[in-house]
């Protein structure tokens, strides 16, 4: 990865063009950049969550205007936001209220619209009392550990012993140390030998595949990096439901309704922000010149909350 000159970019019917003041770093970037993807021609601009100022719009949009503030979660088949410029699709981006700095806005997407499509998408929350968020001190954990508290819901994560403080100061109720204790031995503590309601698994598939073992009976487990070993429990049993998530696949789907989802996650996750109920949990901002190493940093998965690459 370098940084180099380009042409930039014109929006075309139903895009806007948007000045990059952030882009956020995830680990979606490290992982395409490393295994590439059919769809690029090369060179080709990473980056996925980008927040900025529109400077020009497409035929057909009305919604926006130049000198609007917006963020956007980016298709990742496309030319990416690690640049001055992008284009997005307008009705796929949220307005930033002007309590929020661009910095602050481009740590949501990726991270942030995963763990709230899990959280309110994907599970039946009114029927989950308690959580187990895996990872809290990472961007899909840490959002996750706070929307569910928000919601009113016991939580538990998981996380190294000196991220405890951390994680509960997001709001977790109780934080166990992967390496050193036996995460079923603690949740069956917890819980009084009942098992959790729901798992969300950001972490790998085995992971997903250990957390099988955690869930009472009509338990739910949502897997976000893999599929877990189905077989691991027998057929009318448990009776657990599983839901996969997979953010960027709503551009594959070619629906429009789907695709709005994406502002109307952005647009709530914005607003708690502004209220002061949401942390975006901005822990470092680089320059773009310090993304390559900076993404080879969040491959070694010590990083704690978000990184944003400062464009302008």
């Amino acid at each position: 990865m370098k940084v180099e000159d380009t042409e930039t970019p014109k929006p075309g019917k139903g895009e806007i063009l948007v000045e990059v003041h952030a882009v956020g770093l995830n680990p979606v970037d490290y992982k395409t950049a490393t295994n590439g993807n059919p769809n690029w021609s090369y060179p080709h601009i990473l980056g996925l969550d980008t927040a900025g100022v529109v400077v020009e719009v497409g035929e057909g949009v009305t919604q926006w205007k130049k000198g609007d503030r917006v963020v956007n979660h980016g298709d990742l088949t496309k030319i990416g936001g690690y640049a001055e410029y992008t284009v997005v699709k307008a009705h796929m981006a949220s307005r930033i209220p002007d309590a929020i700095s661009f910095e602050e806005a481009a740590a949501i997407p990726t991270a942030g619209y995963t763990a709230y499509q899990a959280m309110f998408r994907k599970l039946p929350f009114d029927q989950v009392e308690t959580i187990l968020i895996h990872g809290g001190a990472g961007g899909v954990g840490g959002f996750g550990v706070q929307l569910a508290k928000l919601a009113g819901k016991t939580v538990i994560s998981t996380a190294s012993s000196h991220n405890h403080e951390y994680v509960k100061s997001l709001g977790a109720d109780y934080v166990i140390d992967y390496r050193q204790e036996d995460v079923q031995a603690r949740v069956m503590e917890i819980t009084n030998s009942r098992g959790i309601d729901a798992v969300v698994d950001a972490v790998s598939r085995q992971s997903a595949t250990d957390s099988l073992d955690l869930l009472a009976y009509m338990g739910h487990l949502v897997y976000i990096a893999g599929a877990p070993d189905f077989t691991k429990i027998k057929g009318f049993t448990k009776v657990v439901s599983y839901h996969e998530i997979a953010l960027a696949a709503v551009y594959q789907s070619h629906d429009e309704r789907a695709e709005n989802d994406l502002a109307v996650m952005g647009d709530h996750m914005l607003k708690l922000m502004a209220e002061g109920k949401l942390d975006a949990m901005l822990k470092e901002t680089i320059s773009l010149e310090e993304v390559p190493e900076a993404l080879v940093r969040l491959s070694e998965r010590h990083v704690k909350g978000k990184m944003v690459a400062k464009v302008k």
